[in-house]
């Protein structure tokens, strides 16, 4: 992998990841940017102490623009984006429109592939392990940055979802604080540990592969299943078989395998509802222990990947019971959607 970092008009760093070391990256930005200005904000909720980013200058980001005028596709003669370049491997910059900035952390994005039509299941299994290399040094780098508390890779896909631009790429937030569902999980580790001796990770991870009803998935270096209490009508986590605290800690088995086992999970999610559906909305979320927790090593890097489609033509609202008491409500038994994930299996 080659890596190349440089700085776009204003000011905000971009760094090219290639496959090939001969690969040039002189091109500058032209544009007549004026420097970002951003009012991100920090705020408490004092009742249930979770942390809400504030950030009114977000109203102005691109909004669903038209193919020809995308701002993650390559540059062209006469139209310039955020990437200089007139092609690309793997591309990750600053958010201009980011939720949290300066003092409150970083936002980056992350460009998959310059294909404006693919999503991430069209990469090959080259292409995704850049972006696996992609999302670690970025996780590295971020980790090391004053303040920075828990570094989160995921990935928006879908119009459904709330997507904005619709090239395939997704995001990198580095959060100044731990967030609210990592600090649950942290609290169930230790609650667990602390009652038996063991870890709440390994324990899950060993109830799914011997009951074996729920998994979709499992290789020599990583399991895919839907959890036994899924929230959502299609989801599926896919953990290392050796445990992991985040992205750094994979072993080279792991991440050479982690390409064919992903690929197929989001190939799979694009076949649940029939050949003549849509392309299947989700979320991808890596889960990595927070960069200063205590027993860090007791956490388990993990995947979760979740969509709002329930039917064709029909999507999974968070509704009173769900957004107004945190109680989900799944009308997609996890045994079933399990049976559905094997069903529509891509490869023999």
């Amino acid at each position: 992998m080659k890596k190349t970092t440089t700085r776009l008009a204003d000011g905000r760093e971009l760094i090219y990841y290639d496959a090939f070391d001969a690969t040039d990256r002189s091109a500058v930005d032209p544009r007549p940017l004026d420097p970002v200005a951003t009012a991100s904000e920090i705020r408490t909720d004092p009742l249930l102490g979770d942390a809400v980013a504030i950030a009114s200058h977000r109203q102005g980001r691109t909004y669903h623009p038209p193919a020809d005028a995308c701002p993650l596709c390559p540059s062209r003669a006469g139209r310039h984006t955020e990437i200089p370049a007139d092609s690309y491997d793997v591309v990750v910059f600053e958010n201009r429109f980011p939720s949290l900035a300066g003092d409150h952390g970083r936002c980056e994005v992350v460009c998959f592939t310059p294909d404006h039509d693919a999503s991430f299941a069209d990469l090959t299994e080259e292409q995704a392990a850049l972006v696996l290399d992609a999302w670690t040094d970025r996780t590295a780098a971020l980790s090391q940055l004053p303040g920075v508390a828990q570094v989160f890779c995921f990935e928006n896909r879908g119009a459904e979802i709330g997507v904005t631009l619709g090239h395939p790429h997704g995001q990198i937030y580095a959060y100044p604080f731990t967030t609210p569902r990592t600090a649950r999980m942290l609290d169930s580790l230790a609650a667990h540990r602390a009652a038996t001796g063991r870890n709440l990770f390994d324990d899950v991870l060993a109830r799914e592969r011997a009951d074996g009803r729920r998994l979709v998935l499992d290789g020599e270096h990583w399991v895919a299943f839907v959890p036994y209490a899924a929230h959502w009508p299609y989801e599926v986590h896919l953990y290392p078989k050796r445990r992991v605290p985040d992205l750094l800690a994979l072993d080279g088995a792991a991440r050479t395998e982690f390409p064919q086992i992903y690929l197929e999970v989001l190939r799979r999610f694009d076949r649940i509802f029939g050949p003549q559906a849509d392309p299947t909305p989700y979320i991808s979320a890596w889960h990595q222990a927070p960069v200063h927790a205590a027993d860090r090593d007791q956490f388990a890097l993990h995947l979760e990947l979740f969509t709002i489609r329930r039917t064709p033509g029909k999507l999974k609202f968070l509704a009173g019971s769900e957004s107004g008491m945190n109680v989900f409500i799944n009308d997609v038994p996890p045994e079933a959607a399990a049976d559905r994930l094997r069903e529509v299996a891509t490869t023999p």
